[in-house]
């Protein structure tokens, strides 16, 4: 025995929609009385929020898959980039020539009561003073001085720029 396709006139469809949005299940009394209302049997109305529940999530489905589709992409994308750059930083890592033409190396010294720095390079035998605001009234110049690595990382630069001074 076959059953006939069950046809919702626009009306049952839209009052059942219109309840869906509330709520996307029914307790026993809420399916009877919306069974009633719309002149169908409870079953009836049970099987129409199974299969509208299930359509609501194969869309969200849908739609998380073509996000995570897009996230994949943007991820592969900046993949070979990186990768791109890690080669070309292997690239000058081997090629010696790039330090025939560059200058000594330099070390700074810092006053730790006025962080002013002194800079001495090894071609160089005196130390200049970078600009810097003038020294306070309390600056000792005959203080104890700390040397700190000058880094060479423009990410190290930064970070070491940031720290909260004492």
């Amino acid at each position: 025995m076959s059953r006939k396709k069950l046809r919702l006139s626009k009306e049952q469809a839209m009052v059942l929609e219109e309840t869906f949005k509330e709520h996307n299940t029914l307790n026993p009394k809420q399916k009877q009385a919306l069974a009633k209302q719309l002149n169908l049997m409870p079953r009836q109305v049970e099987v129409w929020f199974q299969n509208r529940r299930a359509r609501t999530k194969l869309k969200q489905t849908e739609v998380d898959c073509e996000y995570l589709k897009r996230c994949c992409e943007n991820l592969t994308e900046e993949n070979r980039r990186l990768q791109k750059e890690v080669q070309e930083l292997r690239a000058l890592k081997l090629s010696p020539q790039l330090y025939m033409h560059m200058n000594p190396p330099t070390t700074l010294t810092m006053c730790p009561s006025c962080e002013r720095v002194a800079v001495s390079s090894a071609s160089s035998s005196s130390s200049a003073t970078m600009p810097s605001a003038p020294p306070p009234a309390n600056h000792n110049p005959l203080g104890p001085t700390i040397q700190r690595p000058v880094p060479v990382n423009p990410w190290a630069a930064m970070s070491f720029q940031h720290r909260a001074r004492p």
